[in-house]
């Protein structure tokens, strides 16, 4: 024999009702001479709130009239539509009986002006009463059915609201209602009891399911059924974490602390009588029948996941008592959490320092000053005697708990957590964890709970794709060309890296558009040229801290100086960046140590592989050496993909101002070509370096040999400087033959050596590594402790949009797997 309880949105409308019936039909295995379900169900979805809102605006003198209509006709339009017109009138009438004796009701609360906690379970009980009444009459037309009135079965004491059930003499009353029934299917109110004056009673928050709880157990059921609107219970509150999945089994302990931290599939009381009796409770949908849900009971199968859960308390408070007077004072604690107990303050969560300085409680806001006020007057003479000090509130906070059996065999489980709340910038506020090791409960900010539920998430289910939110600045050639790479390899980055990037932000010079759910890049110059969004760096970066979003990465497609002055800003906002722009870095050495430090502080990544090779791993490889403890005694490199190009082609008949030409149709150069020769690229990539080397440099420490005359350097214009070019064609000729004439080649070239840097225009022979360079290749030379005798050398193009872009996707892609 099974129970059915059905919630609210389960009861909420004439389809769902008759969705209903057709689960009861399959489910329940009506038929003659079975041992037949027991159906408990809910108020109608809306209704238990509308009567506590009825009976609060009769309490104030306030109509209530329109209310209760609307609640009457909302009932006999459902018997209307579902009950053949020859059976409607019965059941129209007993409806009928009940809202008039609800009208007396409330008009009683009106003519007194009062509301007490019996007189509203009174009114709240008509909620189940309607509903069950009403299913029953309908179910009448397919199987035999009959109405119950739980509380003529379920007896309590008088806490109005929240009563406690007389367990043995309520069993007693079911089993012998079932046996006067045998072969019928009862239609159970949820939610209402009585007390031993035949007084209505309500069970509290969860009630009905408490009732169904109540009926299996005193039944023996099989199983009890729990019918709600959703999948089963789910690793974390799907409104917040779009990628929760509902899990196949949980055990009762691991149901209940998901549930008392805010799981509110169901409620810890329900489950005491199934525990007690091992029945296993199915969380199912009504609204997708053929789901299997989530089954809970006494012993699961081996899992592999640490945690089975992610719970929250969006909205808590917490209070801190202090002070010298309760170090080594026994029955300090007893006292304050006796009075808080007296005073029906219910205490979330409790954390005390190992001091026994200090004790930090969680209640729920509407506790909180009252609360403090009872504890200050409680403990007067110790606040006078500054033995104590004065309650210290926090509000606006949220408790985030994992849960699992696992976790008590698992190593690594609390690193795991406070790793990913830390790099994503959540300040932990208390921590508790108790000693059976099923959860570790967290209290942050409840403007970070979205943040760091799905972080954690993120951290705990490798199964799952982890996913990065990027905010992109910039949409040129390189920016361009990285949506594409990104957009070509999302199935790769989700089969081998477990990632998916979402890009959240974009903004050039002209336009920005934001979606946290992700802007799609099969489109995306589209969206961003319909955006009414002007471009604002300042407002591009307020929103994207605003969202607040996990594993935020900022990334600088640009050349420009501005977003440099927000890098700073972005970093202690625990958002890590990955730029191409080299004026971050190569800006003062007090500026670099700036950035690297936030950095480090913060728990964050900077990334900046392309700032000196374009896609090459320079930057990484050099990080790694350093890092194992290698010294580096010298670094020659040719790292200027522009000046590579020039002086691979320009040999035999060229002329130096139809190669510069070439180089910059090609995209190899900047806008003006000057930024290139003039070696000022060259000099910041050699500046980053020797500071990544270990050296505090600034760019002044750089020597740099020009390649240009004066006058193609003075030149107003590029048009101008071309005209330097070809006037001072004999000057770039005689360059170009005398090397020629030794059987060399011309290679620009930088060195970091004993702390110093220079860039020389070089003649080299073909002895020398650099001598075999060809297009826009760029090559750099390790010489270490370790790699004295044939240096380290690092080879391959180092300019154009495809291989930047490519960096600054593996820099982004490497942000995703810390």
């Amino acid at each position: 024999m099974k129970i059915l309880k059905f919630g609210g949105t389960s009861v909420g409308s004439a389809q769902s009702i008759q969705t209903l019936l057709n689960i009861l039909k399959k489910e329940g295995e009506v038929k003659a001479g079975a041992d037949q379900p027991v159906v408990v169900l809910s108020a109608m979805s809306g209704v238990t709130n509308l009567l506590i809102a009825m009976a609060e605006d009769a309490a104030k003198g306030n109509d209530f009239t329109p209310q209760l209509a609307d609640l009457e006709k909302r009932h006999f339009e459902i018997v209307k539509a579902l009950l053949e017109i020859r059976d409607q009138n019965p059941a129209l009438t007993r409806l009928k009986i009940n809202f008039n004796h609800l009208e007396e009701l409330l008009q009683g609360i009106l003519t007194l002006r009062e509301l007490t906690p019996k007189t509203r379970d009174l009114v709240l009980s008509y909620g189940e009463r309607c509903s069950a009444l009403m299913i029953s009459k309908i179910a009448a037309q397919y199987m035999p059915a009959v109405f119950v009135d739980a509380s003529e079965v379920i007896k309590t004491d008088s806490s109005f609201g929240q009563a406690k059930v007389n367990t043995e003499l309520t069993e007693q009353l079911i089993r012998g209602l079932y046996q006067e029934n045998k072969g019928k299917v009862l239609f159970v109110t949820g939610f209402i009891a009585s007390n031993d004056e035949g007084q209505i009673t309500t069970l509290g928050r969860g009630g009905s399911d408490y009732t169904a709880a109540i009926f299996g157990a005193a039944l023996n059921a099989s199983e009890i059924q729990i019918w709600t609107d959703v999948n089963g219970m789910m690793t974390a509150d799907p409104r917040m974490v779009k990628k929760a999945f509902s899990l196949t089994e949980l055990t009762y302990t691991e149901a209940m602390e998901l549930s008392y931290f805010g799981a509110k599939v169901i409620y810890p009381p329900t489950m005491i009588p199934a525990f007690l009796k091992k029945i296993p409770i199915v969380i199912k949908n009504t609204f997708e029948p053929g789901f299997e849900g989530t089954i809970i009971q006494h012993v699961c199968k081996p899992s592999n996941l640490a945690i089975k859960g992610i719970s929250s308390i969006n909205n808590i408070s917490i209070l801190n008592v202090e002070g010298s007077g309760m170090v080594g004072k026994s029955g300090f604690s007893g006292r304050l959490f006796s009075l808080l107990a007296r005073e029906q303050i219910n205490v979330i969560l409790i954390t005390q320092s190992s001091s026994e300085h200090s004790i930090t409680f969680a209640v729920s806001p509407g506790d909180t000053e009252r609360a403090r006020r009872v504890i200050e007057q409680e403990f007067e003479l110790e606040l006078l005697a500054k033995k104590l000090e004065h309650v210290d509130i926090e509000k606006d906070l949220a408790i985030l708990a994992v849960v699992g059996e696992n976790m008590k065999e698992t190593p690594g489980v609390s690193g795991k957590l406070f790793h990913s709340l830390g790099r994503n910038g959540v300040n932990v506020r208390a921590i508790a964890q108790g000693s059976s090791e099923y959860n570790i409960s967290v209290i942050v900010s409840s403007h970070d709970l979205a943040k760091a539920l799905n972080a954690v998430h993120d951290a705990f289910f490798v199964q799952l794709t982890k996913t990065l939110y990027a905010f992109c600045l910039g949409t040129g050639n390189i920016g361009k060309t990285l949506f594409k790479q990104l957009n070509g390899h999302t199935q790769f980055l989700h089969d081998n890296n477990g990632i998916q990037v979402k890009i959240a932000g974009i903004s050039n010079t002209r336009k920005m558009v934001f979606n946290e759910d992700g802007i799609s890049l099969d489109n995306w110059e589209e969206t961003l040229n319909q955006s009414n969004e002007q471009a604002d760096l300042s407002t591009f970066i307020a929103k994207m801290k605003d969202l607040n979003l996990p594993n935020c990465v900022f990334i600088d497609n640009t050349a420009s100086p501005k977003p440099i002055t927000f890098y700073e800003e972005i970093l202690k906002s625990t958002i890590s960046i990955v730029t191409c722009n080299k004026i971050g870095n190569s800006g003062s050495y007090q500026q670099y140590k700036t950035f690297r430090d936030s950095a480090r502080q913060h728990g964050v990544d900077f990334f900046y592989e392309t700032n000196v090779g374009a896609g090459l791993p320079i930057i990484r490889t050099l990080k790694d050496l350093m890092n194992s403890g290698d010294r580096v005694q010298k670094i020659e490199a040719i790292l200027s993909g522009t000046i590579s190009f020039l002086f691979n082609n320009f040999k035999g008949d060229a002329n130096f101002h139809d190669t510069v030409k070439l180089a910059q149709e090609k995209g190899y150069t900047e806008p003006d070509p000057r930024d290139d020769l003039r070696g000022t690229d060259f000099m910041r990539k050699m500046l980053i370096l020797a500071r990544d080397a270990g050296y505090a440099l600034e760019a002044s420490d750089v020597s740099i040999q020009s390649m240009l005359p004066q006058a193609s350097l003075d030149a107003t214009s590029v048009d101008d400087f071309y005209q330097t070019l070809i006037a001072e064609d004999a000057y770039f000729a005689d360059i170009k033959n005398r090397a020629e004439a030794d059987g060399k080649v011309l290679r620009y070239i930088g060195k970091l050596e004993d702390g110093k840097a220079s860039i020389t225009l070089e003649m080299v022979d073909e002895n020398h590594p650099f001598y075999m360079l060809s297009g826009s290749d760029n090559i750099i030379s390790f010489t270490t402790d370790r790699y004295k005798e044939r240096p380290l050398v690092v080879k391959g193009p180092g300019a154009g949009a495809e291989v930047t872009a490519a960096g600054v996707f593996a820099d982004l892609i490497n942000v995703g797997a810390n």
